[in-house]
């Protein structure tokens, strides 16, 4: 019986851990109303999406559950975001700003602003970290401008932006400073209170919670234009019957993250750094994207010379990773994140993303690492 593969795909998705689904199975079978519904069923669902929706504020930090409205997912809420919070301060000007290495989903949202309302776009560059700096925000913005979307860390080099500084330049203009922070939320590095954050974007699935549920944190006092109206829920942002399983499902995930009931980020870190150093003194060559100390703690973004990517996953069934986003998987297109840091299109079309967790264990490195190492290096590998 083949074993499974060893799972280094975290960034792209977590699997649901076990007490998440504990919480949510009441409500996929007995625990069925409507929490609209004036009735005992509705009010138990209510509760539920009440204390889920605290358990998520209390992740980010907000001030109160009222800067937390519910969403499908992250995408839903960039685009809710950005289009939302733009149209809303569209008589003060029609300008936007946002960067080179964002998530799609962001970039999407920026271009139907442009394409259906006429706004402009400024796309800043980064630096061969992917780092944005502050100063090159500052210079693009005009008394036109009403939005900067910067992502807190990047989905494939797993970069962390400094957006305390950006905050800085933003908030004095009156500017709505919004962040795609789907991957920073899982390992407790988001406090939207001191990254001076308007908007922030969160998926259950990167955090161990289920797919299809994610947040908006909306800063209280911002203003937002519905995307999907027609029943009022979510404070009338967000029509629809709420899905109360994922619901509580998001809450569970987030409530482990901050009771401290998983591992904490040094231990995924230590695997990263096992894993990245074994890699690196094995093969010829190699080299890490990202910064390389303020990056997510379990990615590792690895440009291997002389290779495809995708033709070494291919020879490598026992690994379950990827090349990158999982949403570019089959564009044939090299990541727009990799050569905005100045990697060739032969160099992004070489390099792996491998993506540490909760459930990664110090055999899973050491396998991976026997693993991709004799994969490219037989003759080596097998003399040692």
């Amino acid at each position: 019986m083949t074993s499974e593969p060893i799972y280094l795909d975290h960034q792209a998705t977590t699997p649901l851990d076990g007490r998440v689904l504990e919480a949510m199975l009441p409500f996929l079978t007995h625990e069925y109303g409507n929490p609209s519904s004036p009735h005992a069923f509705g009010r138990t669902a209510a509760k539920a999406v009440r204390t889920a929706r605290r358990q998520v504020t209390d992740l980010v930090g907000a001030k109160n559950e009222l800067e937390i409205v519910f969403t499908s997912g992250a995408t839903e809420a960039n685009h809710l975001a950005i289009v939302g919070a733009a149209l809303a301060a569209r008589p003060r000007g029609g300008h936007i700003v946002t960067t080179a290495i964002e998530h799609k989903a962001v970039l999407a949202a920026c271009q139907r602003l442009v394409g259906h309302h006429d706004f402009t776009l400024t796309r800043v560059g980064v630096d061969g970290h992917g780092r944005i700096h502050p100063a090159d925000i500052a210079a693009v913005l005009t008394p036109n401008t009403v939005l900067v979307s910067v992502m807190h860390a990047n989905n494939e080099i797993g970069t962390l932006q400094r957006l305390a500084a950006i905050a800085e330049i933003t908030a004095p203009r009156g500017i709505v400073l919004h962040t795609d922070a789907a991957q920073s939320a899982s390992c407790g590095l988001l406090d939207v209170a001191e990254l001076g954050v308007d908007l922030a974007s969160l998926s259950a699935h990167k955090l161990h919670g289920p797919k299809g549920i994610g947040a908006l944190y909306i800063r209280g006092g911002t203003r937002i234009t519905a995307q999907q109206t027609g029943g009022g829920q979510e404070r009338g942002l967000r029509a629809g019957t709420p899905n109360v399983p994922a619901i509580v499902g998001f809450g569970a995930a987030a409530h482990l993250i901050t009771t401290d009931a998983v591992p904490p980020p040094t231990r995924t870190r230590a695997l990263r750094d096992r894993l990245q150093d074994r890699l690196l003194a094995a093969i010829p060559g190699a080299t890490v994207n990202g910064h390389p100390h303020r990056r997510l703690p379990g990615n590792l973004s690895l440009t291997l010379p002389g290779i495809e990517a995708t033709d070494l996953l291919d020879r490598l069934p026992g690994i379950a990773a990827s090349t990158g986003s999982a949403c570019n998987t089959g564009s044939g297109e090299p990541s727009h994140v990799l050569t905005a840091i100045g990697l060739t299109r032969d160099q992004a079309r070489a390099t792996l993303r491998l993506s540490i967790g909760r459930t990664t264990t110090d055999t899973d490195i050491d396998q991976a690492a026997d693993l991709i190492t004799r994969t490219l290096t037989p003759a080596t590998a097998d003399a040692a």
